[in-house]
C-alpha cells in the first residue's frame, strides 16, 4: 500500500473513531448507533479495491475493538470490517473510473450496515455474547440501516473524492510519462535512445560537426 493511501487512510480512521466514540455514541439514539467508522472503510475501499479494503477495514476495526469503552473481545471487529472491506472494494471499477450513480454507493452502504450488524452478531454468539438477543437483532438490522444512510451522503462522497485526491501524484505521472516517452525511444531507434525526432537529430550532428570544425580552427590558431 502507498505511503499517501496509508496517511490518509489512518487520519481518516483515527478522526473517525474520536467523532464516533465521543459524539455519536453519546447521542443516546434508539437501537444501534451510527457507524462512521465503517462508512469510511466503506469509501476507501471502493476507491482503492479489495485487498486495500480488507487492510483498512482490518486496522480500522482493531483500533475499535482497543478504543475505550470496549466491552467485547478484541479482534472481532477488526474480523468483522476486514470481510466488509473486502467485500466493498469488489465493487470498484476495474478501469478505475469514478462511479457515476449514486445508487450504486448507497446500496453498498444498506448492505454493509446490515452486513456487518449481522457478522458481529454471528461472531458474538460463537464467543457465548448473546447480547443482540436481549436488545433485538432485527430493531438493530433496521436502525443500523437507517442511520448508515442518513449518514452516507455526508461522508462517504467526501471520503471517495479524498482518496481519488491521493492517488493523483504529479511526480509519479511524470515520472511515468517520461519512462514511457524513453521505452518509445528505444523501441523506434532498436539500438539506443533516439534524441528527438529525425529533423532533431539531424541539427544535432551539424552542431557537432560545427564544434569539431571550430575546436580544428582555434587549435590552428594555437600554433
Amino acid at each position: 500500500m502507498r505511503v499517501n493511501r496509508m496517511l490518509l487512510s489512518t487520519t481518516l480512521v483515527v478522526v473517525a473513531l474520536v467523532i464516533q466514540v465521543s459524539v455519536l455514541s453519546r447521542l443516546q439514539l434508539p437501537g444501534a448507533v451510527p457507524d462512521l467508522v465503517l462508512l469510511v472503510v466503506l469509501g476507501l475501499a471502493m476507491v482503492y479495491g479489495h485487498m486495500a479494503g480488507a487492510f483498512i477495514g482490518f486496522g480500522a476495526g482493531l483500533l475499535a475493538d482497543l478504543a475505550p469503552p470496549a466491552d467485547h473481545a478484541a479482534g472481532r471487529y477488526a474480523l468483522v470490517l476486514c470481510v466488509i472491506g473486502y467485500l466493498a472494494g469488489l465493487v470498484r471499477p476495474e478501469n478505475g473510473k469514478p462511479l457515476r450513480s449514486a445508487s450504486g454507493p448507497m446500496a453498498v452502504v444498506v448492505a454493509a450496515a446490515i452486513g456487518s450488524t449481522l457478522l458481529y452478531a454471528l461472531v458474538g454468539a460463537l464467543v457465548g455474547d448473546t447480547a443482540a438477543r436481549h436488545v433485538g437483532l432485527g430493531s438493530l438490522l433496521f436502525t443500523a440501516a437507517v442511520y448508515d444512510l442518513l449518514l452516507a451522503p455526508f461522508t462517504v462522497p467526501l471520503i471517495m473524492w479524498l482518496a481519488r485526491r491521493s492517488e493523483n501524484d504529479p511526480l509519479a505521472e511524470s515520472q511515468s510519462a517520461g519512462g514511457a516517452d524513453v521505452a518509445a525511444g528505444w523501441l523506434a531507434s532498436g539500438t539506443g535512445l533516439r534524441i528527438g525526432g529525425q529533423r532533431g537529430g539531424l541539427r544535432l550532428k551539424a552542431a557537432k560537426t560545427r564544434a569539431a570544425r571550430a575546436g580544428r580552427i582555434k587549435g590552428v590558431k594555437r600554433l
